[in-house]
């Protein structure tokens, strides 16, 4: 037995909360997600689903589950990550699932494991309804790092005619979201005593002038790109190192950037837009020494607001007495992947991201009876073809 009662959304949500599935690539002592994955593993066999088990190494694990029929209507995937970040500064027990005011508190009660019970509870409760086609549910590794889980399924094999991602939007329909990409900025100077300016060459100065003109290039060129659900492109320095002591002149600085990309942006040209700040500040400063490496690139997403995964689940949050809002999410999520890959996704389930990583985080227990609901409804339209 699980001892969490077959459909039981809160249940598992609260039983989720309490397995500590920090991701290792985030904090040194994190366990990574085989623990969780057993339990949960647990769980959907109990509730009468296949499992599959997907073992990454290093205790780093996914899982797929089925249920539904194959050869029925239109399949749907469910996609939510086992991973959370890190614990430190947190102002409530992390792995103590508490409710108090509505509110369920817990390290990965919002991002995303309330998410996780929703789509679980609803896969379940669709298959009893008798939905016409296959349901998936996939249980991945690694998401707040470098989506490992999503990606190595899908590399597997894993297809669907469309996906949802449960991550938290407060109920909101998220069809569109962000990308990001990442690059590393070098600039090389000449150590010398503080006194020798004849001698030194600042690199953090030279660091200084790359930096003043990325950004007055980006405020005149991003200011022209906006998306209608997500606004603005960004960029913006993520941290800087260099020097070595208050007298001497750095010899080394180096500054990692980050970019947030619209749909129709391509991240890998981020390094590009640096190496042009790099020439446009080398005109000023002939002796600027600086080279940019590319780093991590995640695309955004984006699917049409008439598309019919959109209209089914709206269709399903009006029949549940939601009013059905399409909003857009700034951060980035397994949905693009799963779009690049001709599955098209979107975003939907309880909790706020404002929440996520945060020294307080909660979800309130109505939206995860919502998201429930919502979803089993839409499982049930989606399979059907309406």
């Amino acid at each position: 037995m699980s001892g969490v009662p077959r459909g039981d959304a809160l249940a598992l949500t609260a039983a989720l909360v309490a397995v500590d599935s920090r991701n290792p690539s985030l904090a040194a002592d994190g366990p990574g997600e085989a623990a969780v994955a057993e339990r949960l593993a647990e769980v959907l066999r109990a509730w009468g689903l296949e499992v599959e088990w997907h073992d990454h190494g290093a205790d780093r694990v996914s899982l797929v589950a089925r249920t539904g029929r194959a050869d029925g209507g239109r399949s749907l995937l469910l996609n939510g990550h086992l991973d959370t970040v890190g614990v430190e500064g947190m102002r409530h027990p992390p792995f103590t699932p508490t409710i108090h005011d509505g509110r369920l508190y817990g390290r990965g009660s919002a991002d995303m494991k309330a998410g996780l019970a929703a789509m679980t509870a609803a896969a379940v409760r669709a298959h009893d309804a008798g939905a016409t086609g296959e349901i998936l549910l996939a249980f991945v590794a690694d998401e707040e790092w470098e989506s490992l889980g999503t990606r190595r399924l899908l590399a597997e094999g894993l297809r669907a005619d469309a996906a949802i991602v449960t991550e938290p939007t407060r109920l909101a329909i998220a069809p569109a979201h962000k990308g990001f990409a990442w690059a590393e900025l070098t600039v090389r100077g000449r150590a010398a005593h503080g006194s020798r300016p004849d001698v030194g060459v600042d690199a953090i100065t030279g660091a200084a002038a790359v930096l003043a003109t990325l950004d007055a290039t980006a405020r005149t060129t991003l200011a022209q790109r906006s998306h209608p659900l997500l606004g603005q492109a960004s960029w913006h320095a993520g941290t800087i190192s260099g020097g070595t002591g208050l007298s001497t002149y750095p010899d080394r600085c180096t500054v990692s950037l980050e970019r947030r990309t619209l749909p129709g942006e391509d991240g890998t040209r981020f390094v590009d837009e640096v190496a042009a700040a790099i020439a446009a500040a080398r005109a000023t400063t002939p002796a600027l020494d600086a080279t940019v490496t590319a780093g991590l690139v995640q695309q955004p997403n984006d699917l049409a607001v008439d598309h019919p995964l959109v209209t089914t689940l709206a269709a399903a949050c009006r029949d549940a007495g939601l009013p059905p809002q399409v909003d857009g999410l700034s951060c980035w999520t397994d949905a693009a992947l799963f779009t690049a890959a001709g599955i098209p996704a979107l975003c939907f389930g309880p909790g706020d991201i404002a929440l996520a990583h945060a020294a307080e985080e909660w979800v309130p227990v109505d939206e995860i009876h919502q998201a429930t609901e919502v979803l089993t409804r839409t499982i049930l339209g989606w399979t059907a073809g309406r």
